[in-house]
């Protein structure tokens, strides 16, 4: 039976978590998301996931605003509403401006975009796509350096597997975001 995206279950259920990663997801950011509580099914992996998600938010050198501008894309791109309610409110923190939310589905053709996010964001589609063709690898390599080049193109692939692995075990918006964060547009 296919039910419609709002109303599918859950594939796994979320589980609790060894006492020493509880205290580090908390010390990191709080109350675990639901993400969080479907991959502690696997308690080692969970551990890893968490590593390197921190790694991406304290030890880069691009602009928190920009990753999250390529994460809310990375949602719109693959359909994961999961990953576009949960970056939503990060992204408005990190000081991306709602008119770039607003526009970003149609980024090409926005002004709201400086060149580095839209080569940003076309790496990000290119990642995502599997093909990153040579234009759009040089479009950001004349923006960003060669650690930062490698640091999009890891974020691109690491939000482009959430997207992926919420899609596959379907997990359940958290209420707090289910309340806060408007539907995926497009």
């Amino acid at each position: 039976m296919n039910l419609p995206p709002g109303n599918r279950m859950q594939r796994v259920p979320n589980a609790a978590f060894d006492p020493a990663l509880q205290k580090r997801l908390e010390d990191l950011w709080g109350q675990p998301v639901n993400l969080y509580k479907a991959l502690a099914n696997h308690p080692a992996f969970v551990g890893a996931w968490t590593e390197f998600a921190q790694s991406m938010r304290a030890d880069t050198k691009t602009p928190r605003a920009l990753r999250e501008l390529m994460i809310l894309r990375s949602g719109q791109v693959q359909g994961s509403e999961y990953e576009w309610a949960q970056h939503l409110r990060m992204a408005r923190k990190a000081g991306v401006r709602e008119a770039q939310i607003e526009q970003l589905a149609d980024w090409r053709a926005s002004g709201e975009f400086t060149a580095g996010e839209r080569a940003a964001l076309g790496l990000l589609e290119g990642v995502t796509a599997g093909k990153v063709d040579d234009a759009t690898w040089q479009a950001a390599a004349g923006r960003f350096s060669r650690e930062e080049l490698v640091e999009l193109v890891l974020v691109a692939g690491f939000y482009s597997m959430v997207a992926r692995v919420l899609d596959a075990l379907r997990v359940e918006l958290d209420d707090d975001i289910r309340d806060y964060a408007p539907r995926l547009p497009g």
